[in-house]
C-alpha cells in the first residue's frame, strides 16, 4: 500500500513488548494496519537488551506510532495494546510515576498531537501479531543478530489464525432445516447444563478476602437461572448436578473440534512467548496438544512450566474417528467440582487483603451463620460425595460445618490455599495504593507481577491451582466434589475453564459463602455451570 491517503485517514497501530525475566532479555513489536481490510502496512521490531515488560511495551508503542507517522503524517491513529498499564497511562487515567517510563510516555505523546490518537485495551489473544514480532526480535537478539522484516512470519501467523477461525465453522449441510434444528438442539442442551442466566459481573478484583476493590467493571452477582434439559421429564431442577448429560455431551462434542483448533493456535503462540496461559497449565490439561517448532505430528503437551519456546505451528483440529458431528462418543460422566468460597471473617466486610501469608483469621459470627446456611442448602441437594478444603482456618471451619451436616469427612489440599499477598496482607486496596503505588500498578498490569514483599503472582497461583485441578479430576470422574477454598483459586478455575485471559480475574464477583461449579470431561473440555450463587443466603 502506498501513502496516498487523504489527511485524517485512520490507521491502526498494535504494539507489544516482552521481557524474559522481567527484567531480562527484552524486545518489542509493532504493526500498522489498515482498519478496513486488516492489511499490514508496516512492521517494526527490535531487541532492546535487558529491560522490564513495561519498558518494552512503551518502546513498542513509540515504534508503532513512528511507523504510522512515516506512512501518513496526518493520520488519525487507533492504538490497540494488551497492556492495561500503558493504555491507562497514555489515556491520562493513571499517573506515570516510574522513572524509566516517564520519558518513553513523553516521547510517545510527541509523535502525534494528542487529539489524533486514541487508545484501546484488547485481550492478549487479539494482539498476536505484535506479540509474535516482539518474540521474533527477542529470538534474534538471543542469536546475536538484528530482527529483519524479510524473515518475519508474524503477519502470516496472524493471517493463518484468522483463516482457522473462519474455517472452524463449516457451512451447513443436509436437508433444509437441519442446521437450524441442530443449532436449537445445541443451545437447548448447553442451556440444560445449568449455566447461570444472570448477566451481572462483579466490580471487585477479588484477590483480597473482601470483594469490590480495584479496576473491575460491571455490578451485581450472577445468579442461577438455568434449568436442567430433562426437567420436564422428571429430572431434578438442579443446575449444579444435572443427571442426564447425553444431549449436552453430544452438543459439546459437536462444537469441540472447531473450538479446539482455535485453542491450539492460541496455545502454540503462548508457548513461544512463555505467556501466562501456557504457564497456567492450559497446554497440559488432558486433551490439549500442541506442535513444537520444527515438528510435524501433534504431540502431547508437557507438564505446566515445561512449554518449549518457538512452538508456533498451529496443530490441526483433532479428528474423532467414527464420530463426526452428533455421532460423538459418550465421554462419560464428568468430574463436577462445586466451588464454595468460605464464609466471612472480620476482614471480609472491610475489604482487606487476606491471603495465605497473613493472620489466618477464623470465621466471624456472620461467617458461621453463612456456613450453616450453605450446609443446609447442600444437604437439601443431597449430591455432594466428597469434601476437600484449603488448609486455612476459615475454609476448614466452613468445610467442617458442611461435613457435619452431610456426614462426610474433610480432606485438606494445600493447593487450594489463597494467594500470599506479601506486605499487602491486612491492608485495604486504598492503603496499598498509598503505600506501594508502583508495585500495585505492576500487579494490576501483569499476572507475573507479585505483591510487595515476596508474595505470589497470579501466574504462580494459577500453576498451583491448575496442578491441583488435574490431580483431583484424575480421581473424580463421575463424582461431585465440594472444594472449599478462596476467591483467587475459584476465579482461576473458572477463568481456565472458560479459556479467558488473566485480566478476567478482575471482572468476576465472588461473594462470601457463594457457590460456583465447573464440570470437567474426559476429553479435557470444561463446562462452567454456576457462578456466585448466593440464593441460600437470602
Amino acid at each position: 500500500m502506498t501513502a496516498t491517503r487523504t489527511a485524517g485517514t485512520e490507521v491502526v497501530v498494535e504494539a507489544d513488548g516482552g521481557s524474559r525475566g522481567n527484567p531480562g532479555p527484552a524486545g518489542y513489536g509493532a504493526v500498522v494496519l489498515d482498519p478496513v481490510t486488516g492489511e499490514t502496512l508496516a512492521e517494526a521490531a527490535e531487541y532492546i537488551g535487558v529491560a522490564t515488560n513495561n519498558v518494552a511495551e512503551y518502546k513498542g508503542l513509540v515504534a508503532g506510532l513512528k511507523a504510522a507517522r512515516e506512512l501518513f503524517p496526518d493520520a488519525v491513529v487507533h492504538v490497540r495494546m494488551d497492556s492495561k498499564l500503558v493504555v491507562e497511562q497514555m489515556s491520562g487515567r493513571w499517573k506515570i510515576k516510574h522513572p524509566d517510563m516517564k520519558p518513553l510516555a513523553a516521547e510517545a505523546a510527541r509523535v502525534f498531537p494528542a487529539g489524533r490518537v486514541r487508545y484501546e485495551w484488547i485481550p492478549r489473544e487479539q494482539n498476536k501479531h505484535a506479540d509474535r514480532l516482539a518474540n521474533e526480535a527477542m529470538d534474534a537478539g538471543k542469536r546475536g543478530v538484528r530482527w529483519e522484516p524479510s524473515t518475519s512470519s508474524a503477519a502470516l501467523t496472524a493471517a493463518d489464525a484468522r483463516a482457522a477461525r473462519n474455517a472452524a465453522t463449516p457451512p451447513p449441510s443436509g436437508p433444509p432445516g437441519d442446521a437450524t434444528a441442530g443449532a436449537a438442539r445445541a443451545r437447548a442442551a448447553l442451556a440444560g447444563t445449568g449455566a447461570g442466566g444472570g448477566t451481572g459481573v462483579g466490580a471487585g478484583t477479588g484477590p483480597a478476602d473482601g470483594t469490590g476493590v480495584g479496576a473491575g467493571t460491571g455490578a451485581g452477582s450472577v445468579e442461577r437461572t438455568g434449568r436442567v434439559a430433562g426437567d420436564a421429564a422428571g429430572q431434578p431442577d438442579d443446575a449444579l448436578f444435572a443427571a442426564d448429560e447425553a444431549l449436552a455431551t453430544q452438543a459439546r462434542a459437536s462444537l469441540a473440534s472447531a473450538a479446539m483448533a482455535e485453542r491450539r493456535t492460541a496455545a502454540g503462540a503462548a508457548a513461544s512467548s512463555g505467556d501466562f496461559e501456557a504457564e497456567a497449565g492450559i497446554l497440559a490439561h488432558p486433551g490439549h496438544t500442541r506442535t513444537p517448532a520444527g515438528a510435524g505430528p501433534v504431540v502431547t503437551a508437557p507438564a505446566p512450566g515445561e512449554a518449549e519456546a518457538g512452538a508456533t505451528t498451529p496443530a490441526p483440529a483433532p479428528t474423532r474417528a467414527g464420530a463426526p458431528g452428533w455421532g460423538a462418543p459418550d465421554l462419560g460422566a464428568p468430574a463436577t467440582f462445586v466451588l464454595l468460597r468460605h464464609g466471612e471473617t472480620a476482614l471480609t466486610p472491610e475489604k482487606r487483603f487476606s491471603g495465605s501469608g497473613g493472620s489466618d483469621p477464623e470465621l466471624s459470627g456472620a461467617g458461621l451463620r453463612q456456613a450453616d446456611a450453605v450446609a443446609a442448602a447442600l444437604a437439601a441437594r443431597g449430591t455432594i460425595q466428597e469434601i476437600v478444603s484449603s488448609p486455612l482456618k476459615r475454609c476448614r471451619q466452613t468445610a467442617e460445618t458442611v461435613a457435619a451436616r452431610l456426614g462426610l469427612d474433610v480432606r485438606i489440599e494445600d493447593g487450594l490455599r489463597e494467594t500470599d499477598f506479601g506486605a499487602w496482607e491486612g491492608l485495604t486496596f486504598a492503603e496499598v495504593r498509598e503505600r506501594y503505588p508502583e508495585d500495585l500498578d505492576a500487579w494490576l498490569a501483569s499476572p507475573k507481577a507479585a505483591p510487595t514483599g515476596g508474595g505470589e503472582s497470579f501466574a504462580t497461583v494459577s500453576r498451583r491451582v491448575s496442578a491441583t485441578r488435574d490431580r483431583l479430576t484424575a480421581v473424580s470422574a463421575g463424582r461431585t466434589v465440594l472444594l472449599v477454598t478462596h476467591v483467587t483459586p475459584i476465579k482461576t478455575l473458572v477463568r481456565l475453564a472458560l479459556g479467558a485471559p488473566p485480566e478476567s480475574l478482575f471482572r468476576m464477583e465472588l461473594s462470601a459463602a457463594s457457590l460456583s461449579a465447573v464440570a470437567y470431561y474426559a476429553d479435557g473440555n470444561a463446562s462452567v455451570r454456576l457462578l456466585n450463587d448466593t440464593s441460600h443466603l437470602r
